[in-house]
């Protein structure tokens, strides 16, 4: 079993150390060890989704011990390593951007780099007048100011409220919400700083 050791983070990507044992098949006997330990590890890890770690996104740089050990029955040797990855982890109440790719009766998915988030139809806007128009592919919102629309294509901002780790399909399930203020679709965003800054300079004129 591989363990994280060490863990360095920046939003949602993450620069982790891991430690595993590889097994070195002999038709790769011959070639540079650490070549072939990248090559092994890049295989097996990459999109791979780890329970409380993310989705690995690629792997860097590893160091491999130059002894290895047989087990009876198998003639290929196995070698300790500590390796470098890049993963994506994403945090609960996180704020994230993606691009909406899927506009469904059931709500939106959302791409957020290597993965997709999804955002539940009542989670699309502090409204409850929503509703889907299949045949343009389109949410329509209807508020105070008419209707608004969301399509593929958009770029929207969101919270991540969920978070489901399924190792065995190799996914990551993010779940997201636009309700709260200053969430949605970045047009709606920006209209609504607009308002904001307009309020303020009247009240200070007054």
């Amino acid at each position: 079993m591989f363990k994280i050791s060490v863990c360095l983070s920046k939003d949602v990507y993450k620069l982790v150390e891991l430690q595993d044992v590889i097994r070195i098949p002999p038709r790769m006997f011959g070639r540079p060890l650490k070549e072939v330990a990248l090559e092994i590890l890049k295989e097996e890890f990459e999109g791979r989704v780890i329970q409380g770690i993310g989705m690995v996104v690629t792997v860097l740089d590893v160091d491999v011990s130059e002894y290895g050990y047989l087990t009876w029955g198998d003639g290929a040797p196995y070698h300790d390593v500590r390796f470098k990855a890049l993963v994506y982890s994403a945090v609960n109440n996180e704020i994230v951007e993606g691009e909406v790719v899927l506009v469904e009766n059931i709500g939106l998915t959302v791409r957020l780099g290597p993965v997709d988030g999804f955002v539940h139809k009542s989670q699309i806007y502090p409204s409850k007048n929503i509703t889907y128009d299949r045949e343009n592919g389109v949410v329509l919102i209807q508020d105070e100011k008419g209707t608004r629309t969301i399509r593929k294509g958009d770029i929207v901002r969101a919270r991540v409220v969920g978070i489901a780790y399924d190792e065995q399909k190799g996914q990551l399930k993010i779940r997201l919400t636009m309700r709260q203020p200053y969430l949605g679709k970045l047009e709606f965003i920006k209209e609504l700083i607009e308002k904001s800054k307009t309020q303020q300079a009247g009240e200070k004129s007054g």
